[in-house]
């Protein structure tokens, strides 16, 4: 299946300039919403993957159906005042400024291997700071699975010395 047949594109969203990839396209058919979850089932297993992480709030929807069908757990990857319990967290560099992202502190066992799941790999921001999150609490990240990738963002930079799968590259 090509599913950047199910991808939309919107020019000039959120702002002039900006060529927004859509993938709500891709959720709200059966088909092509399985096909994807199933690509990335298919990575994790291959990694022996024993958790799912995604950062809020798209990671949550590709990554929950994926620890589903492999019958393992989801922690979720939030903004700070999010999570109820005591939690750990990282503040990382954004274009203009700072951002800080939690997780809640027993979310992960030392040693467990982690697979993060997010929509979109962009400039790798979010997706680094939720490997420190993962590794400061003991977690092995065996890799990282993307819907989409946009290339010319350079995210990959970011995550060097980690695998990782995108579905599409633009």
């Amino acid at each position: 299946m090509d599913l950047r047949e199910y991808v939309t594109i919107v020019e000039d969203y959120p702002k002039e300039g900006i060529t927004f990839k859509d993938i709500t396209t891709i959720m709200d058919n059966g088909k092509a919403y399985k096909y994807a979850t199933d690509e990335i089932v298919k990575y994790a297993k291959e990694l022996e993957t024993d958790l799912i992480v995604g950062p809020e709030a798209r990671g949550f929807i590709i990554g929950c159906p994926v620890a589903y069908a492999l019958e393992i757990g989801f922690a979720p990857v939030r903004k700070p005042g999010k999570l109820p319990r005591e939690t750990e967290s990282v503040d990382y560099d954004l274009e203009y400024g700072k951002d800080t992202l939690t997780i809640h502190k027993d979310a992960i066992k030392p040693g467990q291997r982690v697979l993060i799941v997010d929509d979109l790999l962009a400039t790798g921001g979010t997706i680094g700071a939720t490997i420190e999150l993962v590794e400061k609490l003991g977690g092995v990240v065996v890799g990282c699975a993307f819907l989409i990738e946009l290339s010319y963002l350079n995210g990959r930079d970011k995550i060097k010395g980690y695998d990782m799968r995108a579905l599409l590259t633009y």
